[in-house]
């Protein structure tokens, strides 16, 4: 997957005291489960629900070998959607903000009485490491990470316009070719205005907020992974926080490599904060001498191998010639048709 230059792993690393937004939801991140958050309707919205409202949506951490990905959504009305996202808070790419201004609007987002809390909805989808990975490595038709982030895209939207909100604007940053990705959101949601394109966490404000959304959650779903990991020695030498032991996450992080090197069970490998799919997992499970190989036996060509229907076999359908098989007349044996 992709790596992170320099200049993004030192904006992707978290703040050591990242605001822990309401879309935590500890005991699902703690279990590697996927789940979504939304945001109560705001009351600017809420008290006339025929108000015109423009959404964006973005992602955060896609390329990371540790942590979920999070797709965030952000609405609110369309006349508010530069002066109070762009002009007021300077609202940016969440990769372009520093660690601790993008935890601060965040903040201001769920805190009542702000100027945001009154005017924006949000919410997101926390995509987990291990269903990230198992939809990835299945067998027969594996679901590639474009597809798992458009239907969250999707069902994120479908589900603010199921709460009554007037969606007219839809910006979404690109997964993909954008033409192909906007037809299909069109088909989806025709009576709607949508823009996809790149850069647009820079281009509109409502997806630099969505950007700021899932980014924030991201962090704080990290730094909630991580302390799962600490010991409760307090004079561990060990680091604090996510920020300074986990990094970015990114596999190009030096400090994301190191805790994998240096937490690697050799048969399990690491828990549910690590994506198994990603190269990087892979050549560390197998480099020399680092993890135990295994050995799984071809159940389809071994012949050596039964299968649970093999013992429902019935003695008609063995040849005259086969010893009868205790299990398969453990319950039994059949009754011919000419008894009847």
């Amino acid at each position: 997957m992709e790596e992170a230059d320099s200049q993004d792993i030192s904006q992707d690393t978290p703040a050591d005291d990242v605001f822990i937004a309401p879309s935590i939801h500890e005991n699902e991140i703690l279990q590697g489960i996927s789940y979504t958050h939304h945001a109560p309707i705001p009351r600017l919205i809420q008290s006339e629900l025929s108000r015109e409202c423009v959404l964006g949506v973005d992602e955060a951490g896609r390329g990371p070998v540790l942590g979920p990905m999070v797709y965030g959504l952000c609405y609110l009305p369309l006349a508010l959607h530069r002066s109070l996202l762009a002009e007021t808070h300077r609202f940016d790419d969440s990769k372009v903000l520093k660690p601790e201004v993008r935890s601060n609007l965040m903040e201001a987002l769920c805190t009542p009485g702000t100027d945001l809390f009154d005017a924006c909805g949000w919410a997101t989808r926390v995509m987990s490491a291990q269903d990230i990975s198992s939809d990835m490595l299945k067998p027969l038709g594996a679901y590639n990470l474009n597809a798992q982030a458009m239907d969250a895209t999707i069902e994120l939207i479908k589900e603010v316009f199921a709460q009554g909100v007037n969606v007219k604007e839809i910006y979404i940053d690109t997964i993909g070719k954008e033409e192909v990705y906007q037809r299909k959101l069109e088909r989806i949601f025709p009576t709607t205005k949508i823009t996809v394109a790149k850069k647009a966490d820079s281009l509109y404000p409502c997806v630099s907020a969505a950007s700021v959304c899932a980014k924030v959650t991201r962090d704080a779903a990290l730094e909630v992974g991580y302390q799962a990991y600490r010991s409760s020695d307090s004079q561990s030498e060990e680091p604090t926080t996510s920020a300074r032991a986990w990094g970015s996450g990114y596999p190009g992080d030096p400090r994301a490599i190191a805790w994998l090197k240096q937490n690697m069970d050799p048969l399990f490998g690491w828990g549910n904060e690590c994506r198994f799919s990603w190269r990087t997992a892979k050549d560390l499970l197998e480099a020399k001498n680092s993890g135990i190989e295994v050995d799984w036996p071809d159940l389809n060509n071994d012949p050596h191998v039964m299968r649970m229907t093999d013992f429902y076999v019935t003695t008609l359908e063995m040849k005259a010639d086969e010893p009868e098989d205790e299990l398969t007349t453990w319950y039994g044996k059949p009754v011919a048709e000419s008894i009847f």
